[in-house]
């Protein structure tokens, strides 16, 4: 027989049925004390319920722009809070690991903490690739390709930035090459990369423009162009250069800094300035301009 007090309340039970009695009542109690409230809203909901249907619509896009479904979303978010934060050589091993659930690895990739995936299955790691903390790979369909022993630097970003089913796009970057700091590469035309170039920081890669031809429309209503970009072998492009959508960058060539690369670039040859122009041609010299000291990396021998 239960035990009640003077004034009709239940005497203290500290069983699990004695907990669940007293939520029980808690939520009663709360639903009492704000019925009114709470009717409030759900008129005000269906009375709007446009505003509930924008929301959903906004949600999906999201989603959309996210991961390819809701349940590789719950999945690479799962993975990102799991060991997407855990620091040092130990979390490297778990990302080496575990991120070949949600993305294409080759062999080994180092992967730091703080580096942000989306559309991650549209993402291919080369063996030895290095993504370093804070960067932002973001792979709209056709995806990014990195290719082995490339290094992507602290906060350079890639976005295919492909929401229009631009069928060319993507981003493809060969082998031993170094995206510098803060580089952006843009991949809406396709971006195509070679090998062993390097881009020194704060470069942009820029695989789109728009179209403001009708002055009395906005330009973001007058759609954008894709031609695309393509850089060849062992191309050094300085810091602060743009590389504007449709050039093609010879191989061997040197991109000055702070230029702006508006037409194609001949192989082995140096440009600079806004717009950039040939400052000169590459040829073979016996000796470096002012007779600078010239150290070279150390190559192993097998």
């Amino acid at each position: 027989m239960r035990n009640w007090c003077k004034e009709g309340v239940p005497a203290e039970n500290h069983t699990i049925v004695g907990w669940a009695e007293r939520g029980f009542l808690q939520v009663l109690s709360y639903f009492q004390s704000h019925s009114r409230d709470l009717g409030v809203i759900g008129s005000y909901l269906a009375s709007n319920d446009h505003l509930l249907i924008l929301m959903f619509q906004n949600i999906k896009t999201y989603l959309d722009r996210q991961a390819s479904g809701i349940w590789r979303y719950l999945l690479e978010q799962v993975l990102y809070a799991l060991v997407g934060w855990v620091p040092t050589v130990l979390g490297i091993g778990l990302r080496g690991i575990l991120y070949r659930i949600i993305l294409k690895m080759d062999g080994w990739a180092a992967i730091e903490p703080g580096v942000r995936l989306r559309l991650a299955n549209n993402i291919r790691l080369g063996h030895g690739v290095y993504l370093d903390q804070g960067t932002y790979l973001h792979a709209c369909p056709n995806g990014i390709e990195i290719g082995a022993n490339t290094l992507v630097m602290h906060g350079a970003v890639l976005h295919v930035y492909n929401f229009r089913n631009i069928p060319h796009s993507g981003i493809r970057i060969g082998q031993d090459s170094l995206i510098g700091e803060y580089t952006v590469i843009r991949g809406q035309g396709g971006v195509s990369i070679g090998d062993r170039v390097y881009t020194s920081p704060l470069v942009q890669i820029v695989a789109v423009n728009h179209v403001f031809i009708d002055p009395d429309r906005p330009f973001i209503e007058q759609g954008i162009t894709a031609e695309g970009i393509v850089i060849g072998d062992d191309v050094w492009i300085g810091s602060g250069a743009i590389i504007t959508d449709g050039v093609r960058v010879g191989r061997g060539a040197v991109v000055a800094a702070g230029a702006v690369v508006t037409q194609d670039v001949p192989e082995n040859c140096v440009v600079g300035g806004v717009p950039a122009r040939l400052i000169k041609e590459i040829t073979k010299e016996k000796t470096v301009e002012g007779g600078l000291a010239v150290y070279h990396r150390e190559v192993e021998v097998h």
